[in-house]
């Protein structure tokens, strides 16, 4: 008895020896709330997606998910916030293409996207849309372009470097019209602000303006992306409307601390996985003029490789900086 006794408590100690000796991530994550940081204030597009998926990255991870609003600094304090946090997956960042691969080219960072984060996995791309208040009563494309060669329009984005105020350069560019830029924290103010006559217009998310839209406050001119959207179905796209080269795109995605533990990293990119597999976030999404994506890990880190040296040449050609 005392010998099989002793065999137990050595197997005991055997098998407690061995889950120590695992990361404690492997064992347990997630054991507590998981913080999703959007870099933008609520109510514009990136926090619309970011609640969905935070609501259903919860059933799947199957642990509290909470979406904290850091805006600020055209989104780079929400960034730092990421990339100063423990490497452990509890905090993480809903990101996209404004302050991961634009911002680079215009400001001095204290943490460099490419450097500081993990890629995880893209979760989606989305169109946006050019609208108009009642600041500017024009209704088409053709009108905007013209009325921007006779005087100086004013547009808002979401902030600095953002999905919005990128793709109003490079839709000016295309024009040739000169275009004035008032940055906002975050879609929600701008879109405020347009409503009440302060812009002229802006290139947004569909998600924060498609309410306003669809009940007559803002007029939609065109969608940027190759083809039209199934909500708006009499908007045209921009290439349709006058620009045949253009397109634009905001993407949305998951991004960690630089050292996740590769455990942690697999977890959260196959919970990704499962959210993107639901067809009623799917269905969500496409309501918002976003598609599921299907980049994870070195994919993702390839294409925001990409997407960094595609924007880095509509900044420079902007002549952009900003202290």
């Amino acid at each position: 008895m005392l010998t099989l006794t002793r065999r137990l408590m050595l197997g005991v100690c055997a098998a407690t020896m061995t889950v120590a000796a695992l990361p404690v991530a492997a064992q347990d994550y997630p054991s507590r709330p998981v913080t999703l940081v959007v870099s933008y204030a609520a109510g514009g597009g990136t926090d619309a997606i970011a609640r969905v998926f935070a609501a259903r990255l919860e059933e799947s991870l199957g642990g509290r998910v909470i979406v904290e609003n850091r805006p600020g600094a055209a989104a780079n304090i929400g960034t730092d916030v990421v990339a100063s946090a423990d490497p452990d997956g509890y905090t993480l960042l809903i990101g996209n293409q404004g302050p991961m691969v634009v911002n680079p080219h215009i400001f001095d960072l204290r943490n460099d996207p490419a450097e500081a984060l993990d890629p995880i996995a893209m979760i989606a791309d989305a169109q946006l849309v050019v609208v108009t208040g009642p600041r500017l009563p024009v209704t088409s494309m053709a009108e905007l372009i013209e009325t921007g060669k006779t005087q100086e329009l004013v547009y808002g984005s979401a902030g600095n470097a953002s999905a919005s105020h990128v793709a109003t350069l490079l839709m000016g560019q295309e024009a040739g019209i000169d275009l004035k830029h008032v940055p906002y924290k975050g879609a929600g103010p701008a879109v405020n602000d347009l409503v009440g006559g302060h812009i002229d217009f802006m290139v947004t998310t569909v998600p924060s303006v498609i309410g306003l839209v669809q009940n007559g406050t803002l007029n939609a001119l065109a969608v940027t992306g190759t083809e039209r959207f199934a909500a708006l179905p009499d908007v045209p796209t921009v290439a349709e409307a006058g620009l045949p080269e253009y397109s634009a795109s905001a993407w949305y995605a998951l991004l960690g601390p630089k050292g996740l533990p590769d455990d942690v990293r697999a977890r959260l990119a196959d919970a990704t996985a499962e959210v993107l597999a639901d067809p009623s976030f799917v269905e969500s999404l496409q309501k918002d003029g976003g598609v599921p994506s299907q980049l994870v890990g070195t994919a993702f880190a390839d294409f925001m490789a990409s997407e960094r040296s595609r924007w880095g040449d509509v900044v420079e050609a902007a002549d952009i900086k900003v202290e």
